[in-house]
Order: C-alpha cells, then sequence, then structure tokens
C-alpha cells in the first residue's frame, strides 16, 4: 500500500458525509503543517460573527476572523501573503505564510500597507496527533486537494460558500451536495 503524502499547503475538504460535526461539517482546511508527530490547519471557510476590530482595539480597520478549528480557539492565528513586510512567517507555499511578528501587523494594518486582500485571521486551529489525519481519510472524512492556487485560497476566505464550490469542482456525486441545504432534513 503506498503511503499517503500529505504536504503543507494541501485542502482538506470535508466529505459530505461529516455531518453533525458541528465544527468540520463542510469544511475546507489549509495544512499549515504536517510531520510524522502530526498535522495543524486553518478552516478557511467559516467565518465567525464578530471582527478583529472587536478584540483588538488598536487596529483600526474591519477585518473578519475565521474560526480556524477547535484546538486553541482563544488564540488568533493569522496567514498572509506578504513575508517581505512580516517578520519571522513560516512558508506554507509559494504564496501563503503562516505567522510572524503581531506588532509589525498591527502598524501595517493601521497604515493601510496590507489590506484584508493580504491577510487572513483565525481563532483557533485544528490539530492532529501522529497518523490521526491520514487515519481520518483512511476513513473518508477528508478529500486532499493539491492543486488550488495561493491566491484562490486567500480569496476563497471572502464568503462561506467556499465548501459548495468545492464540491462543483469535484463533480460527479459531489455536484449534487454543491447545492444541497446545510441540513439535508430541509431538503
Amino acid at each position: 500500500m503506498e503511503k499517503l503524502q500529505l504536504n503543507r499547503g494541501d485542502l482538506l475538504v470535508s466529505e459530505p458525509s461529516t455531518i453533525g460535526d458541528l465544527t468540520f461539517n463542510r469544511s475546507v482546511i489549509l495544512l499549515a503543517h504536517s510531520d510524522h508527530d502530526g498535522a495543524v490547519g486553518f478552516i478557511i471557510n467559516k467565518p465567525l460573527d464578530f471582527n478583529l476590530e472587536e478584540l483588538i482595539p488598536e487596529i483600526e480597520e474591519n477585518f473578519k476572523i475565521f474560526n480556524g478549528g477547535p484546538v486553541e480557539q482563544e488564540n488568533l492565528y493569522f496567514i498572509h501573503d506578504v513575508p517581505h513586510l512580516i517578520t519571522d512567517s513560516v512558508k506554507i507555499k509559494d504564496g501563503i505564510y503562516w505567522g510572524g511578528s503581531f506588532d509589525r501587523i498591527v502598524d501595517l494594518i493601521n497604515s493601510k500597507k496590507i489590506t484584508s486582500a493580504n491577510i487572513k485571521f483565525f481563532l483557533g486551529y485544528s490539530g492532529w496527533d501522529a497518523m490521526q489525519l491520514e487515519s481520518e481519510i483512511d476513513l473518508n472524512t477528508w478529500i486532499i486537494d493539491s492543486t488550488t492556487a495561493s491566491d484562490e485560497i486567500l480569496n476563497s476566505l471572502k464568503d462561506g460558500q467556499y465548501w459548495q464550490e468545492k464540491m462543483k469542482d469535484l463533480g460527479g456525486e459531489y455536484l449534487l451536495w454543491s447545492t444541497a441545504p446545510e441540513n439535508p432534513n430541509h431538503n
């Protein structure tokens, strides 16, 4: 059996059968880190009902915040496409970086040198222990998408319809799910 290769920058698209799981139902997760010890990712398609300005009063702009996952939801995380402006960034894949100096981000946002097109914020993250994610993939919980471009990932965060778009892209048996209501009982 061929060993599954997960890479930073892959997207994990939840299978339509992930019903009843409030966190991961209809989720698309950007895999930020994966190695033999486990994996870390951020749900990129579930905006929360408040913004960054409400959490960090010194920020003078209104940025959406997304539910990154169930782990450490009291912590703020971010991905961006401006590593030349934000020191200590970690490359996820070409065009997408994780973290860096938060003080620098506050300055860059307030001076309008970066916008919501450059950076996305998350409360919490999604995490898996060693082999846990591979096991979930073997159980058909996730579809791996290694082909999505970085700019599409950052732009996908503008609305909550990205999972449905991924179902359309997959086609075949998934096409039906692109228009199905979130709760199948409402069909």
